[in-house]
């Protein structure tokens, strides 16, 4: 199987191959860079693994939440590249992706990414078993003190909206914190290991179908609101 998967929902641009058993990747820390860079690194991949793009089985994609220039960027260019090779698209949430970042173990998982104006973005997980998440709490944008967590014993955070409201969300945890690390992002890595499994299952859908997950449609503040912050 050859998957390409596009994560561009956040600071962090990211491509990566499935190519048969082995994955390969490009991520770069690059805001407001994503449309120069997502082409090039999709190329770099394919020569790298020796493939042209109609050798491609499916596109996966992180359809947010996130910034929403971002999201946009990202849907749209798999929707492109799916349409053009008439293949399917697989959507992966961009904050289950980034639970993957978290070092396995039975630790409960909050992913929560920035979303500026005051809130983030959020979900909970837990490792299942055979590894695979399991939802614990549906993705969502709220204060980060209106976090309402299931309870777990044992927790591990990872995200930027900890990094910058680490203060808040400490309190909200409903166990003792693990680790946290406040520097990590969704990665097309972690996408494409949610989008394998959905795959096989054939959960890929028509392009047009790919759509993306923005959890609220406010995207900036108004002058008054700014004065306020």
């Amino acid at each position: 199987m050859n998957l390409l998967a596009i994560e561009t929902t956040t600071e962090a641009c990211s491509v990566a191959l499935v190519h048969g058993q082995s994955v390969i990747a490009r991520s770069e820390l690059a805001p407001r860079r994503h449309t120069e860079l997502v082409l090039p690194m999709t190329e770099a991949l394919l020569a790298e693994a020796g493939i042209e793009r109609h050798a491609l089985d499916a596109i996966a994609v992180g359809r947010g939440p996130g910034a929403f220039t971002g999201v946009r960027i990202g849907v749209a260019l798999a929707q492109g590249i799916a349409m053009a090779l008439d293949i399917p698209v697989l959507p992966v949430s961009s904050l289950a992706a980034l639970a993957l970042e978290a070092q396995p173990d039975d630790a409960a998982i909050l992913a929560v990414i920035d979303a500026r104006m005051g809130d983030v973005y959020a979900a909970a997980y837990r490792r299942g078993a055979d590894g695979a998440l399991l939802t614990l709490l549906d993705e969502c944008v709220l204060k980060p003190d209106a976090l309402a967590l299931p309870q777990a014993a044992t927790w591990r955070v990872v995200g930027t909206g900890w990094a910058t409201y680490a203060e808040v969300l400490r309190p909200r945890l409903t166990g003792e914190l693990r680790a946290a690390d406040g520097a990590r992002y969704p990665q097309a890595a972690r996408v494409a290991e949610l989008a394998v499994p959905m795959f096989a299952a054939g959960l890929g859908v028509a392009p047009e179908l790919a759509l993306p997950v923005y959890l609220r449609d406010k995207v900036a503040l108004t002058l008054a609101e700014q004065h306020a912050h």
